[in-house]
């Protein structure tokens, strides 16, 4: 499943995808993926999205923008610094891996 609004806030009062991102990963609780689509520009924002339980998340704008000025060469050089950045985050938030990640990267439980 992916979350995502697509442009959608256009219209004031609707969710940002960060939002609906836990309601829907409660409600799927595990049984399928679930993808976040929107807002990921940094390493620290795919670790904020997986921590809000999407399953992986999905590049869009900064693709395009590295195709631009670089070609094939420049989006596999944003990938590189994309997944740097999020093995930074992790380990900065005292995670061995991925799997380590939960909600309380965002808001440590009491």
């Amino acid at each position: 499943m992916i979350v995502s609004n697509h442009g959608g806030r256009a219209l004031d009062t609707l969710p940002a995808t960060a939002e609906a991102l836990p309601v829907v990963a409660r409600q799927v609780a595990g049984r399928i993926p679930v993808l976040c689509d929107g807002g990921i520009r940094r390493g620290t924002d795919a670790l904020k999205a997986l921590a809000l339980g999407a399953s992986a998340v999905l590049v869009g704008r900064p693709q395009i923008h590295a195709l631009a000025v670089g070609g094939a060469a420049g989006v596999a050089h944003m990938l590189t610094i994309l997944r740097a950045e999020l093995e930074v985050a992790t380990a900065l938030t005292g995670r061995r891996d991925l799997a380590g990640i939960d909600g309380t990267v965002l808001w440590p439980s009491p």
